[in-house]
């Protein structure tokens, strides 16, 4: 098939890697234009258009795509596929392809419609996340399921762990959707909107542990929040950055000591009490250090029972 394909970060070099090898033909890569990244600002090209390059592929980087349709015409396009492209498709371009445009979205949906589904699954504490082709309409991720694949979401999965599987995931189901889209095999089904929830960008400010939640909500919020903004609490007036922790119990015995209070420490992790459970810490990061596990934390602070986060 004569292809557009629109995407920006890593999540969408699988897909664009496997229609390539699938044998498909890429006649123009939309991606967002280059960003300021690092500490010297410089401009930094996004890993679709990386990719792109590798494989000699024509790049298109417009602030919108408003006055993209009679490019995309004179193309021809079989078909459009958007994977986490960071753009609103207008209408103009979405009735351009002959079968118009599919999107590879990380969830099932319609649960988790939106920015950042993949977090948002692991906070919620749900067991099972995966990938939906759709076929686009106008709506916020609300058109016909082509394909869907599942993959069960594991007790130490963080956002980075489940982002990495789920883009090989649709890679696969996006060749798949296509080639039964072909041998015109697809069922296009609807959503049920009345199952549908929202996945809002994740934002900096939910980074602050409340350590008066229950340590599984913590568990799940700190995994979610890895590898972005990584959640926080504060010891001694400095900033500590917490990467990975796990809930050791969730007792409804009252708590002996006050949310936040450190009861132990050891090699395999810093115990702190919540509001119900103990939670293990056991990689976390000092204010201008690097992040290391609970016995290189503790070799060089002096973290000690008794000690108050938050």
């Amino acid at each position: 098939m004569n292809i557009v394909f629109a995407g920006t970060p890593d999540f969408a070099v699988p897909s664009l890697e496997a229609l390539l090898q699938a044998g498909h033909r890429i006649i123009a890569v939309y991606t967002q234009p280059d960003r300021p990244a690092g500490r010297g600002r410089k401009l930094k090209p996004s890993a679709v258009k990386q990719a792109a390059r590798r494989h000699g592929l024509e790049i298109r980087q417009p602030q919108s795509l408003k006055g993209e349709a009679a490019f995309l015409r004179a193309l021809h396009p079989d078909i459009m596929v958007v994977v986490a492209y960071g753009q609103i498709l207008p209408k103009s371009i979405l009735n351009t392809p002959v079968h118009g445009c599919v999107n590879v979205h990380a969830s099932l949906l319609p649960r988790w419609r939106g920015a950042a589904p993949i977090p948002r699954a692991i906070e919620a504490g749900d067991a099972v996340s995966g990938i939906t082709i759709m076929q686009m309409d106008e709506g916020l991720d609300t058109g016909n399921i082509l394909v869907q694949s599942e993959t069960m979401i594991q007790g130490d999965d963080t956002t980075q762990t489940l982002h990495d599987r789920l883009a090989q995931l649709g890679a696969v189901a996006l060749v798949k959707a296509l080639e039964e889209l072909r041998q015109a095999a697809l069922s296009p089904r609807p959503q049920d909107n009345a199952e549908a929830c929202y996945a809002p960008k994740l934002r900096k400010g939910e980074a602050p542990i409340d350590w008066s939640a229950p340590a599984p909500a913590l568990d799940r919020k700190i995994r979610a929040l890895n590898p972005w903004p990584v959640a926080t609490t504060h010891w001694r007036g400095k900033l500590l950055r917490i990467w990975a922790a796990e809930a050791l119990n969730s007792s409804d015995r009252p708590a002996p000591c006050a949310p936040g209070t450190v009861i132990a420490t050891g090699a395999g992790g810093i115990q702190i009490q919540t509001g119900k459970g103990i939670l293990s810490v056991c990689k976390l990061q000092a204010e201008g250090g690097k992040p290391l596990d609970a016995r290189a934390f503790l070799n060089g602070h002096r973290l000690s029972p008794g000690d108050r986060l938050g």
